[in-house]
């Protein structure tokens, strides 16, 4: 069997993860187990924090609904309730954009909900 020196591999590996590492702090941007541990944990975060993202975004929208309903006399879950019986299919994201960027369009489904 040939030896196989793993020296190069490794180094460009560690090579790698420092690179990935640059601009953290301290010792996590030199210290090749330091970095590797900070970077197992920023990809925890980056994976947990897209999932936090649609959450937060999602309660955006539920929030500007309500403010562009309640200056309609209605609140949102009477609203919601009123277009899932009349068979109105939009979605929040979409709604929350006609309620800032359109609102006679928005007073136009308020209205239609109400009927």
């Amino acid at each position: 069997m040939v030896r196989v020196k793993r020296g190069t591999t490794a180094h460009k590996r560690r090579k790698n993860v420092l690179k990935k590492t640059k601009g953290f702090r301290w010792g996590r941007k030199s210290k090749y187990r330091q970095a590797k541990e900070a970077l197992q944990k920023a990809g925890t975060y980056a994976y947990r924090d897209r999932r936090v993202k649609k959450r937060e975004a999602r309660k955006l929208w539920q929030t500007q609904i309500n403010n562009a309903c309640r200056q309609h006399g209605l609140n949102y879950s009477r609203f919601l309730n009123q277009l899932k019986k009349n068979k109105i299919e939009l979605d929040r994201k979409i709604l929350s954009q006609l309620a800032k960027e359109q609102p006679d369009t928005f007073k136009k489904i308020i209205e239609k909900v109400k009927e």
